[in-house]
């Protein structure tokens, strides 16, 4: 899928976040990177797809959670979520999977923004 409909499809599932917490992420971004930074450096030849890893990285969250903030903090720059295509690209068999996947991933990365951990993140 070409980046700029992959990062389409990122604005819209931003875009289909509940307005409660659309209106309380403050100073964060939602990138798209192909891989991980240190998949990169592992990855050689694509595999076939029955032999591709079974846990990849879809997407990971950079910051201080909003709930850990404090107006005692130095500023840091903005949070950031980085969406990784190829490895959401990988996991994903059709368009709707893929578009289902960000919304997911993306979901995900914002729980971790408002302070979720792993278990908690499961259960929504």
């Amino acid at each position: 899928m070409e980046r700029q409909r992959f990062t389409r499809l990122v604005e819209q599932a931003l875009d289909r976040l509940p307005e409660l917490f659309r209106t309380r992420l403050e100073n964060v971004v939602v990138l798209v990177e192909d891989f991980p930074p240190d998949q990169v450096t592992r990855q050689r030849a694509p595999r076939p797809r029955s032999l591709r890893p079974k846990t990849l990285v879809l997407g990971i969250f950079h910051g201080v959670p909003a709930t850990r903030k404090s107006v005692f903090d130095l500023a840091t720059g903005p949070a950031r979520i980085v969406l990784y295509q190829k490895n959401i690209e990988a996991v994903c068999s059709s368009d709707d999977e893929i578009r289902e996947q960000v919304l997911l991933t993306v979901m995900h990365e914002i729980g971790h923004y408002f302070g979720m951990d792993e278990d908690q993140l499961r259960d929504v």
